[in-house]
Parts: C-alpha cells; sequence; structure tokens
C-alpha cells in the first residue's frame, strides 16, 4: 500500500476560525486528499495525499473557495511577515489620519458642545456632514479596502467571515450616514442622525487590532526562524579551480567541503581529511564540543573549532538532521489538537449566528425601543456584528501550539506530533528503557574472568569475532576491549542472534556462544565455576555474559554501564510530579534493581525481552492509566509506538525516532521533565486563551446588542465594541508569546534562548 504523501500549504486569506472550518471542507472535498488540518496561527495547512493525489488539485480548490494557496519548498525561506506587517502599519496611519477629523468633528461636539457651535457657526453641520463623508468613503475605499473585497464574497457566497461581519457593521452605519446627509427627509422624523465617526474608527481600529496581532504572529514562528538561521548560506566545495564559496542549494551528495576554524558545517557528511573539535550543543545540548576524526560524521549547522575538516556531503537540502528537526517542529506546529476539534466545530457556525443575532437585535429594538427607535435598532445591530470576534476562538490553541512547540524545540525537545502536546499533560507512569537512557549506553569489559589454563586475549578474540556481528551495547564493549589490546578478530560463519539472550557462531571450527545466564541454560552449558562472580556482579548493577564454547562454559564478561550524571536528579524531579517511574530492562533481575534501587526506582520490570516490552507498556496502561515509555534503540520502537506517548533519545536510532511522538535531541533525560513542564504549560495557556475568547463572545455580544438597557445600562457604541474586538484577538496572542518565557526545569548549555 502506498505511503500518503505529506505537503505543507501556506494560505492566505484566513481571518478567523469560521476561515478554518471553511478551507478544510475544501480540502476534504478534492479527490485522494487523506488529512488535511488546517492552522491559523501558522497560516497553512499540512495535507496527506494518496498515491493518486496531485497538488495543482489542491491549490485549485483553495482557489475556488477564496483562500489562495501556495506549495511550500524544502529550502525555501519561510513566510515572511514583515511586508503584511509593513502595509497593515501604512493603513493603520493612513485611516487614522483620516478618521481623526471626522472623529473630533462628531463625538468632539458630543463631548465638548463649544466646539459643536463653533462648527456650525463657522462651517456649518450641512458642510461638516459632507466632508466626513469624503474622508469615511477614501477610508473605506483605502485602508479598509480588504473588509469589503473578502467580506462581501465570502457573504454572496453563503459563508460570511469575519470580514463579512466587519463589512456589514460598517455599510450600515455608513450609507445611513449617507442617506441622512443627502436625503433626511426619507428617514423618520428625528432619526436623521450622522454615524460616519463609527465607520471610520471602527476600521481604524480593527486594522489596529490586525496589526499588533500580525506583529504577534510574527514572533510567534521566532524559534523556527532560529532554528533555520543555524545552518550557513554558502559553503567551501571543492570545484576543479580548488575550494569556492557557493551557495548551499547547489550542493549534491558527494561534493568534497572545507570547514575553517569557526566556520559552520554547511551539510551533513563525513570527515575525509583533518581532525578538529565541533560545537554540537545547539542541536545536541552537549556542552563540550566533539573530537571529529577521518570517518566520523559531521551535521549541518554545527560548528567547526580550530582545525581544519574536509568532508564528503552526505545528506543536503531537506534530508540534513537540521532540515528534517525543522520539518518535524512546522509538522508538530501544523497539527490539530483533540481540544480544538469542538471549537473549529463552533466557530464555523459562528458568523452565521451573530448575523442572525444582530438580525433580531434590529428587529427587536425596531418593534419596542423608544422612538425614534430605527436609532438604537441600528446602534445594537452594528455592535454585534462588530463585537463578536471568532478570530480570537480561531487562534486560542494553534498560536499556543506555535509557540510552545516552538520554545520546546529551543530546549533540545522536539514534538513530532502536536497532539503529544495534549496527552503529555495527562501521563501518569514515565516507563524508562535502562541501556542508553538511563545510562550511558555506552558499556565497557571491566572484567575477564576465565578458565585455568586459558588467556584472557585469546578468550576475547573469540569472543570479540563473534560479537562483530551486533550491534547491541554490550557486544560492542567486548568489541572495544579487543580493539584496545590490538587483537585482530577472525571471520565468523553462519552466525545467529537470539534476541535478549545472546549470540552464536562458528569460528575456527569452533561453535562460540556468548550470552546471558539463561541463555547458558537454554544451550544446556554448565556456568556454576562462575555462578559466585556472576551473582556479584549482578547485585553491583554490572552485567555477567557467558562464554561458551561447543556447549561447554569457558569465560565471564563483567560488563558495566555506568548511569548517566544527570539521571538521579530527572528521576527525583518525575517522581516530585507526581508520575510512578518504571525501569523496563533486558536485563536480570538482580543487575536491574541494585541499579534502580541506587535511582529511587521502586516499580522494575526486568529480563523482559526486546519484543516483550511491548507487552509490558500494555500492562502498565491496564494497571496505571495513560503511560509515556523512553527509550533508544531499535527493539524500543514497539514500545515507543504501544505507549500513549512514545519518547525517543535523539542519540539513538531513526527508527526509534520515527516511532516517537517527542524526540530528545540531547540524551539528558531531564528533556523527559522538560517536555511534561512545557505540555502543562501549554495546555494551561491554551485553556486561558480559550476561556478568554469564549468568556468574551458570551458575555459581551448581548451586552452589545441591548440587554442591559431595562436594567439601566447603556447601549454598546459600535467604536468601544471595535476596540472591545481588536483587544480580543491581541490578548490572545500576546498571551500565547508568554510560552517563549517559560524556563526549563533543568537549563541545558547551547540550548537557544
Amino acid at each position: 500500500m502506498a505511503q500518503a504523501t505529506r505537503v505543507q500549504i501556506d494560505i492566505t486569506g484566513m481571518n478567523c476560525g469560521s476561515c478554518v472550518g471553511r478551507v478544510e471542507r475544501a480540502l476534504a472535498a478534492v479527490p485522494d486528499v487523506a488529512e488535511a488540518s488546517v492552522n491559523l496561527a501558522s497560516e497553512s495547512a499540512l495535507v496527506s495525499l494518496g498515491s493518486q493525489g496531485h497538488v495543482d488539485r489542491v491549490l485549485a480548490a483553495l482557489k475556488d473557495a477564496g483562500y489562495p494557496g501556495s506549495l511550500r519548498q524544502a529550502e525555501a525561506p519561510r513566510r515572511d511577515k514583515s511586508e503584511e506587517i509593513e502595509s497593515l502599519r501604512r493603513s493603520v496611519i493612513l485611516a487614522a489620519i483620516l478618521a481623526a477629523p471626522v472623529f473630533f468633528a462628531e463625538m468632539g461636539g458630543h463631548l465638548y458642545p463649544p466646539l459643536h457651535h463653533w462648527i456650525a457657526a463657522n462651517i456649518g453641520l450641512g458642510t461638516s456632514h459632507v466632508l466626513q463623508f469624503l474622508l469615511t468613503a477614501f477610508i473605506l475605499i483605502g485602508p479598509g479596502r480588504q473588509f469589503y473585497q473578502l467580506g462581501i464574497p465570502s457573504l454572496l457566497k453563503g459563508a460570511p467571515d469575519m470580514n463579512a461581519l466587519v463589512a456589514l457593521g460598517t455599510l450600515a452605519a455608513f450609507w445611513f450616514s449617507v442617506v441622512a446627509t443627502f436625503a433626511p427627509s426619507v428617514l423618520p422624523a428625528g432619526s436623521a442622525n450622522v454615524y460616519y465617526e463609527a465607520a471610520a474608527v471602527i476600521v481604524v481600529l480593527i486594522l489596529f487590532g490586525r496589526y499588533l496581532e500580525a506583529r504577534a504572529k510574527g514572533r510567534a514562528g521566532e524559534a523556527i526562524a532560529k532554528l533555520i538561521g543555524l545552518a550557513p548560506k554558502t559553503a567551501r566545495v571543492l570545484t576543479p579551480e580548488g575550494f569556492a564559496d557557493i551557495a548551499i542549494s547547489e550542493i549534491a551528495v558527494g561534493d568534497v567541503l572545507q570547514a575553517r576554524p569557526g566556520e559552520q558545517i554547511a551539510v551533513d557528511g563525513v570527515v575525509t581529511e583533518g581532525s578538529s573539535h565541533v560545537d554540537e550543543a545547539m542541536l545536541t545540548g552537549e556542552p563540550l564540543p566533539v573530537a571529529k576524526n577521518i570517518g566520523d560524521q559531521v551535521i549541518a549547522g554545527t560548528v567547526n573549532g580550530q582545525g581544519v575538516l574536509t568532508y564528503r556531503a552526505e545528506n543536503v537540502g531537506a534530508d540534513t538532521v537540521l532540515a528534517r528537526i525543522v520539518a518535524m517542529v512546522e509538522e508538530a506546529q501544523g497539527a490539530k489538537l483533540p481540544i480544538q476539534g469542538l471549537v473549529d466545530r463552533i466557530t464555523l457556525w459562528f458568523v452565521p449566528a451573530i448575523i442572525v443575532v444582530a438580525a433580531v437585535s434590529f428587529g427587536v429594538w425596531l418593534l419596542f425601543g423608544p422612538s425614534p427607535s430605527l436609532i438604537p435598532a441600528l446602534v445594537a445591530a452594528v455592535s454585534v456584528l462588530i463585537i463578536a470576534c471568532p478570530c480570537a476562538m480561531g487562534l486560542a490553541t494553534p498560536t499556543s501550539i506555535v509557540v510552545g512547540t516552538g520554545r520546546a524545540a529551543q530546549w533540545q525537545v522536539l514534538f513530532r506530533r502536536g497532539d503529544a502536546l495534549q496527552k503529555l499533560q495527562s501521563v501518569d507512569v514515565v516507563a524508562l528503557d535502562k541501556t542508553g537512557t538511563l545510562t550511558q549506553g555506552s558499556p565497557e569489559v571491566t572484567e575477564i574472568i576465565v578458565t585455568e589454563g586459558l588467556a584472557e586475549d585469546d578468550v576475547l578474540k573469540v569472543a570479540a569475532s563473534v560479537e562483530q556481528h551486533s550491534e547491541h551495547p554490550l557486544a560492542q564493549a567486548i568489541v572495544g576491549a579487543a580493539q584496545a589490546r590490538g587483537l585482530t578478530l577472525c571471520t565468523s560463519a553462519k552466525v545467529t542472534a537470539h534476541a535478549g539472550r545472546g549470540i552464536e557462531a562458528c569460528t575456527d571450527e569452533h561453535h562460540i556462544q556468548l550470552g546471558s545466564q539463561r541463555f547458558m541454560t537454554e544451550i544446556g552449558a554448565c556456568t556454576a565455576r562462575f555462578s559466585d562472580q556472576a551473582d556479584i556482579a549482578a547485585q553491583s548493577g554490572q552485567t555477567p555474559i557467558f562464554l561458551a564454547v561447543s556447549g561447554r562454559c569457558l569465560a565471564l564478561f563483567v560488563i558495566a554501564d555506568t548511569v548517566r550524571y544527570t539521571t538521579p536528579a530527572a528521576i527525583d524531579a518525575l517522581k516530585t510530579r507526581g508520575l510512578e517511574v518504571v525501569m523496563i530492562t533486558g536485563d536480570t533481575e538482580a543487575t536491574a534493581k541494585s541499579i534502580a534501587q541506587d535511582l529511587g526506582i521502586s516499580n522494575v520490570i526486568a529480563g523482559v525481552l526486546p519484543g516483550g516490552k511491548s507487552d509490558a507498556v500494555r500492562a502498565l496502561q491496564a494497571q496505571s492509566g495513560i503511560v509515556a515509555f523512553v527509550g533508544d534503540g531499535i527493539n524500543d520502537a514497539p514500545a515507543l509506538a504501544q505507549a500513549d506517548v512514545g519518547i525517543a533519545i535523539g542519540t539513538g536510532t531513526d527508527v526509534a525516532i520515527e516511532t516517537a511522538d517527542v524526540v530528545l535531541m540531547s540524551p539528558d533525560i531531564n528533556g523527559v521533565v522538560n517536555a511534561l513542564d512545557i505540555s502543562a504549560a501549554t495546555m494551561r495557556n491554551i485553556r486561558q486563551n480559550l476561556g478568554w475568547a469564549f468568556g468574551y463572545n458570551v458575555l459581551l455580544i448581548p451586552v452589545a446588542a441591548g440587554v442591559l438597557v431595562p436594567f439601566g445600562g447603556p447601549l454598546l457604541s459600535p467604536m468601544l465594541a471595535a476596540g472591545a474586538m481588536a483587544l480580543s484577538s491581541v490578548f490572545v496572542v500576546t498571551n500565547a508569546l508568554r510560552l517563549r518565557w517559560v524556563r526549563p526545569e533543568v537549563p541545558q548549555k547551547g540550548a537557544l534562548s
């Protein structure tokens, strides 16, 4: 079955939450669109296309729906909002300059009667109204044109959006004023008042709100900008004429590049000449520079130290580690949390409902309001249209996700799936793999015990000749010990790995078997002569590995994998947050409990075969609730997939990373604590935003309709309604931006600040 192709599309014209629902419906109607998630905060959509899907059809559907889109290229710069922000700033200034005389002439006359008398005596009220008409018309045609270009077509299509509410409200006030100015006799006696200042100031305030909102949304994407900024724009590449600076986009796999002291590594590659130390802190959080010699991997965006490195390009463009990180973060930012589904369903019908409420308010005031009832009816209807704010509801969740996941990325915590944000805050149990997660993952042989008459080097050579075919950390410890002694390994044949138990092979006509006590029992090899040393090793947290030749146990390797120095503090932090901490390992119970006791972990599941880790997670889910599993190896992938939230150590395997919901770029499991904290902070921020957005609309729309008037309250001015509406969206986005200042439990050197 063919995999779906995921594409990111930038969309223009989305202004409010109701737009999101319409865009998603338009995308869902395109043949072979498997899934579409639209994000108002990033003004983009993440679309999954089936094998027969075509991006052109998607773009055509968006254009037909009134929301033009463009495919985001992997290496193209992300949308820069500076031009939009500057355009809005100019519009606000122009609209404010034109609206100021209208406001002071009309409202100033009401607030300060001598000004009204001066205008009447020196300019004339009729002339004043004509001048107000001209200035307001310029505002609506010029800076305010966007509301009518977008709002009226949406209204005619039967899918009104936020622009439609503004268009209806301002045009109602404007055209009523036009009639009062040029044909007052057609209006009921005493109702020929002008409301140019309402139409003009509403446009100014809403434009100003959108300007502030655009600035805030621009800052929300700063984390992505910082990540992208890690990549250099040019690199020194070997050409027939020697090394020359060329654009990153022109580098191909196989090209030979050079990094001088202090320069950034341009693409992922392998060192072919030279040696140096490379600072990888911006990606891994590890504070110490990493030594690089011939054959070592280098990562794009990291910084070369004092030496000169020549390296061959292996991954370029979208395939580099840095580009994959950026793509990971962007995908999480475009995700839709479960909580957003209800919001989207409400906002889709919100604008039509507001138009109905405005019409009902107008009718009620017209029938039952004080004479002349047309004036309060108009004021109430316009206020309802203007004060309603689906923007705040639409922005409440996605803006927090964009800022929260971006901030997490600066802590080297990558949310591969945005919904992990919501799940992680509800976790009851954190289950941790041992090797490479709680421990360094690079064990060493600390002792070799052999049968009398055998030499350590001979036994080690035989064992390493077999273990060289295994990638298990314990196997690599034996191989490393042999290499350290300068031993030449033999060729092995008929190698068979027994997952979680051991390995066997034929070498120099001998049948060699290496593995755990359990494996020795299975093959019938007696380990009695080594039992005391094996028990002592296991009780001290070390791992005993037995060597048998043709079914006869001849040696014992004691291997130690030290606990990371940051692990105890991380375990304490998890327990302080009320979480149950469980260690899952394939080690013997004695070894596992020794390490667990030192770490303060009371719940240990030991002797688990690789395939059994997912079963262990499933049992924890049935017993204790929502489980997060933290691991790093290929054998952890099933458990990562089974867990409610899978957290992979980024220094682990690609399989583990691809299976996980969250990736920690640093091997330090304090990243788990930080992931939990940013999840809790983001969800708390979302709840604050939703509480404000829904509370604002529920409380103020009835006030705008005039429900307080019978009780002696005010009939809200359309200008105040416009100000409240503008501030509502700004409040939501500004509140989300507070997540940029959330500090990690354990600050990591090298994290982007």
